[in-house]
């Protein structure tokens, strides 16, 4: 029983049919992590609920929430003894996922999916470490992963399902009699279940105060902010869609990596019901959409901005969002006037560069003109911004990288002016199979092999820098220099960026009445 208590959402008195296993980041049993910061499984949960929702007894074992090395996740499964294992493979956690495959009982059946295996399902395959696995599913899984713990046997009539004949070596697929249902591929996400939240052992969670916090209870004035600039909110995570309907070159969600992908948007009413569900049960006031299209289509914001409106959204709650910067653009203030009535408080946006020849490169569809036009219109509103950077990518000169480190810098002068804040996570660039930056670089020359060797970095020199120690996770690269510059210089750069951010996080910028 010891074993199940880390096993989430399970019910310890039955047997269990399936754990759902996130792979850490890095092995800790190597080098502990320094944080306890994760981000939650969302996509897991869905499929973990719907089964549970079928009458399975199904578990999540996230080793990353849980700061495990690779024996020790091993061991929990295994303790457990399910009739499955199911693992969502990334490319940057695939050597973690597969030794722990490669650890499990033979007896417990291991079924994967996720963008790496969508991506090299052959490779996956032929992996030895991988040899227990009795489906590999394409997309997303929530009915095929029901209908595989009900009989394995249904995998033969199972579109986009994959195996490894063991008598003969060779794959196999699903083939079904008949046309298939096409939502065994793409489920109506309105008639799925809400998240079962027991299956996330870091979501809702307790959030400290933020600069965010205190600058919006200056601003806006509402109690609800006055007391989360004091206290902070109760967080959790939300799915507003599923898909995305751009390109950028690097993503695993680009529109050209997923030409099977319906891109389909929750109902208002039916997001609503979940934001009220979760205050109800959990007392959350604060949610954050990480789906790429809640503000990333205008459409889809006048559909949503009208109902949060009708049901007094920004009176009660405070969220964020990720958002488009070239969809952004086109918004009047008479709309963002109406995002922060309904309780915007931040939009995550991939700036990614501050160079127009790298964004070009990313097929970004915006310059750094319209990313400093959009960011200083949003902080004038009051509305945080989040960028993401991107150091390192392909063809990136040092001339590029200065760039970045300007606009970053004249972006944070914009915020110092202005009720807004806006900070910048700036990461290293690794390539994802299955994108179109991929399929350039092996055109280029470069082996799969080679650009599959993901590895952790410490910049936390030993352990002494707060800043570094914040984000250490995610610190992870292929160790080879794709643009003009040394990764030594990209990592110092990424590593003064991120202390520069640390420090402007340490220095409130109000007062709170």
């Amino acid at each position: 029983m010891q074993q199940l208590s880390l096993l989430a959402g399970a019910d310890p008195t039955r047997t269990l049919d399936a754990v759902f296993v996130n792979a850490p980041l890095r092995d800790y049993g190597l080098r502990p992590r320094t944080n306890d910061y994760t981000l939650p499984v969302l996509g897991m949960a869905y499929i973990a609920t719907y089964a549970q929702q079928a009458g399975f007894n199904v578990g999540v074992l996230d080793a990353e929430a849980h700061g495990m090395g690779v024996d020790e996740a091993a061991g929990h499964v295994n303790a457990a003894r399910p009739r499955w294992a199911a693992m969502n493979l990334l490319a940057p956690t695939y050597e973690m996922s597969a030794r722990i495959a490669e650890h499990l009982d033979p007896d417990i059946a291991l079924m994967v999916g996720g963008h790496h295996a969508k991506a090299m399902p052959d490779r996956i395959l032929a992996d030895p470490r991988m040899a227990n696995v009795r489906a590999l599913v394409l997309g997303e899984g929530e009915l095929r992963v029901a209908a595989l713990l009900e009989d394995e046997q249904r995998r033969r009539e199972l579109p986009g399902v994959m195996w490894r004949d063991r008598l003969l070596g060779t794959l196999a697929a699903g083939i079904p009699s008949g046309k298939p249902n096409p939502q065994l591929l793409g489920p109506d996400i309105n008639a799925l279940p809400y998240v079962n939240r027991a299956f996330l052992p870091q979501d809702p969670y307790q959030a400290a105060p933020t600069e965010t916090d205190r600058r919006l209870a200056v601003s806006r004035g509402t109690r609800l902010l006055k007391t989360a600039a004091r206290v902070g909110h109760v967080e959790a995570n939300i799915v507003g869609s599923r898909g995305c309907p751009y390109n950028c070159t690097f993503c695993g969600a680009a529109v050209s990596a997923n030409p099977d992908l319906t891109i389909r948007v929750r109902s208002p009413e039916n997001i609503i019901g979940e934001l009220d569900e979760l205050h109800a049960v959990h007392g959350v006031t604060a949610f954050r959409f990480v789906d790429d299209l809640f503000l990333g289509v205008g459409r889809v914001i006048e559909e949503q901005m009208a109902a949060f409106t009708r049901d007094r959204i920004g009176e009660r709650y405070v969220w964020d969002a990720t958002g488009r910067i070239n969809v952004l653009n086109r918004l009047s203030d008479r709309d963002l006037d109406r995002l922060v009535q309904n309780g915007l408080r931040e939009v995550a946006l991939g700036i990614e560069s501050g160079s127009d020849r790298i964004l070009q490169a990313m097929d970004k569809r915006i310059d750094a003109e319209m990313t400093e036009r959009v960011a200083r219109r949003l902080v004038q509103h009051g509305i945080g911004v989040k960028g993401y950077f991107i150091l390192g990518f392909p063809g990136e000169s040092l001339e590029d990288i200065e760039a970045t480190v300007g606009h970053i810098r004249n972006l944070w002068d914009i915020a110092d002016s202005n009720p807004g804040d806006i900070r910048a996570s700036v990461f290293e660039f690794r390539p994802y199979p299955g994108t179109p930056i991929w399929t350039t670089l092996t055109d280029a020359g470069h082996k799969p092999d080679a650009l599959l060797a993901y590895g952790d970095v410490d910049l936390t020199s030993d352990g002494a820098d707060e800043s570094m120690r914040q984000r250490d996770e995610f610190n992870f690269s292929v160790g080879i220099q794709f643009g003009d510059v040394p990764l030594a210089t990209i990592r110092s750069t990424l590593a003064t960026l991120t202390r520069e951010q640390h420090q402007r996080n340490q220095t409130s910028k109000g007062a709170v009445a």
